[in-house]
């Protein structure tokens, strides 16, 4: 049976998916599309709304490619509804509300997943693997630094209000981070300190950089992230080390380019003086972003044969939203009289 699609939201998220969707006209197609933003839409067959889609007996799957505040409410609608659901990040404000999706979900039965396409990268999975395989040891510490540069134009319209938005450069870029952080070192982190701000663009309720130190106190890993959009040039670095070696991904394969070439560098450590050179190092280049064809096919393989969701699963959404709560509180706890003016949505 061909799964009937439709997508709400068709800008530039809704038009990646729907290109990677169409690479698979045996198994789905899109049937219907929906965006505030007519021209978007000229020459596919349009919905007059986002509940066009969402209750469609026609569409059996719905993809949300929305803006961030309506993540959630859609993403439950469309479940009650019936449809499958893929939803873009992020899944919802806080940890409260990803608990109420999450029952919604099980009392449906219908398959749930979110794009955390970086996971889906070639140096990430690769690096996976690896860390996985057990040949370098325990995963010992991890450091993540993910920013971008934007202009005044970036932060208009929802984007702006943190009622609308959620958060800043965090929810917008940084969870991704810690979705890896998560992913490489599977198990959670519990205690978490954090200095939040707006120091540049001075939007209230919307950072602009997050510094945090993340451990989980009893095996004792450790993690840190810079996530910012004060870069002023564009960065992706992922550093893992390990007992018997390291593994550091420096930039993301886009179609943009502006990460750089995605390299995976990898070698094993000295127990004596001198510890490895950039001779020593193995690196990987991946010049193709496999992201997502990857995440549409785990999706439609989930859909399809009933397999479990790996990557971007409600449970992995919600640890990772509850991680993003931690972090806010900190700076909450550490600095209130800053907090106000950072993010007050979800508190």
């Amino acid at each position: 049976m061909t799964l009937r699609i439709g997508i709400c939201g068709f800008g530039k998220m809704g038009q990646i998916r729907a290109e990677a969707l169409t690479r698979h006209p045996d198994r789905c197609r899109v049937t219907r599309v929906f965006d505030t933003q007519a021209s978007l839409t000229v020459g596919r067959p349009t919905a007059a709304s986002v509940d066009g889609i969402v209750n469609d007996p026609d569409i059996d799957a719905v993809f949300v490619c929305l803006p961030n505040f309506l993540n959630m409410p859609t993403t439950i609608a469309a479940l009650r509804a019936g449809k499958h659901v893929f939803c873009e990040k992020p899944p919802a404000f806080n940890a409260g509300q990803m608990r109420e999706i999450r029952a919604v979900e099980a009392e449906t039965g219908k398959v749930l997943m979110y794009g955390f396409n970086h996971r889906q990268h070639a140096a990430i999975v690769t690096m996976h693997d690896l860390v996985r395989s057990g040949q370098y040891g325990r995963v010992l510490w991890m450091r993540g630094r993910y920013g971008k540069s934007v202009d005044a134009g970036y932060l208009t319209g929802w984007r702006a209000s943190p009622e609308l938005a959620g958060g800043g450069i965090l929810l917008d870029q940084g969870i991704h981070m810690l979705d890896l952080m998560l992913h490489i070192g599977a198990q959670p982190f519990d205690e978490v300190h954090a200095m939040v701000s707006n120091l540049y663009w001075k939007t209230p309720g919307i950072e602009d950089n997050v510094f945090a130190i993340m451990r989980n106190r009893e095996s004792g890993l450790c993690a840190s992230l810079h996530s910012t959009m004060t870069q002023w040039r564009h960065l992706f670095s992922l550093e893992v080390f390990l007992e018997r070696g390291y593994m550091v991904v420096n930039g993301l394969k886009t179609s943009s380019g502006t990460y750089g070439e995605e390299v995976l560098s990898i070698a094993k450590n000295r127990s004596t003086a001198p510890a490895a050179t950039w001779d020593d190092e193995e690196r990987m280049h991946f010049q193709v972003d496999v992201s997502w064809e990857r995440e549409v096919n785990q999706f439609l393989d989930c859909v399809e044969r009933g397999a479990p969701v790996v990557d971007g699963s409600s449970l992995q959404a919600l640890e990772v939203m509850e991680l993003i709560d931690r972090i806010y509180a900190s700076e909450r706890h550490e600095a209130p009289e800053l907090f106000e003016d950072i993010r007050t949505v979800g508190s």
